[in-house]
Order: structure tokens, then sequence, then C-alpha cells
């Protein structure tokens, strides 16, 4: 399986933004995905995670209330809709998944997409 994360860019507080992970193979559909992100200065952590058909979704507090994960198999993508960024949601988003897993540990994910870049300004 490979990911293609797109969607980030900079924007200002308050605002919203999707970001997407497409990807190829076709067995993605069967396969848990997170999300993960890595501020400047800071390990990589934990953002939000589905499972393969969409019916359990895990957060992290920080996230919690404001971004929302949801996947659309028939196009083989997950997405992560961001509402009322904030300049500590500054980071590279990576998108992770795995046929066994789909939950906030790091190690657990097999596939990693590139990364895209948010900057949210004050």
């Amino acid at each position: 399986v490979q990911l293609q994360a797109s969607g980030g860019g900079s924007v200002q507080a308050g605002v919203s933004l999707t970001l997407s992970c497409v990807a190829s193979g076709r067995t993605f559909s069967s396969f848990g995905v997170g999300w993960f992100r890595k501020a400047p200065g800071k390990e990589r952590e934990f953002v939000a995670a589905i499972t393969w058909r969409g019916i359990s979704t895990g957060y992290a507090e920080s996230v919690k209330g404001r971004f929302t994960i949801s996947r659309d198999n028939a196009k083989n993508t997950v997405y992560l809709h961001m509402n009322t960024l904030k300049p500590e949601d500054t980071a590279v988003y990576y998108c992770a998944a795995d046929r066994d897993y789909s939950g906030s540990s790091i190690v657990q994910y097999s596939y990693w997409g590139q990364g895209t870049l948010v900057t949210v300004s004050s």
C-alpha cells in the first residue's frame, strides 16, 4: 500500500482545512488508518484513527471536538477534517495504514505517507 497525503497549507487561526490520504492498492478498504503529526521540535504524535469500515474512530485529546476522521473506501481515501484550527496545530501531518491495527501507536503502522504541512498563524 502506498499513501499520498495532501491538503495542507498556510491558514489563519479559526478556519477549517481538510486533509486527504489517498491509497493505492485494492485492499486498502480492509486497513485501519491513522493520522499523526510532527510539530517543529516535538516528537511525532497521534491525532486520529479509524477502523477499516469506519465504524470506530479515536482522537487525541488535543483535537477532540475539532477534528473528524472519515473514509470513503470506494475512493481509497481517508480524510481529516480540521475545524477551529489553532497555531499549536502547526505540524507536518502524516497518514499511516495497517492491515491489523487502527489505534494510536506509531510503531504499529506498517505503511506511511510522505506528510503534508499545515501552518496556522494567529
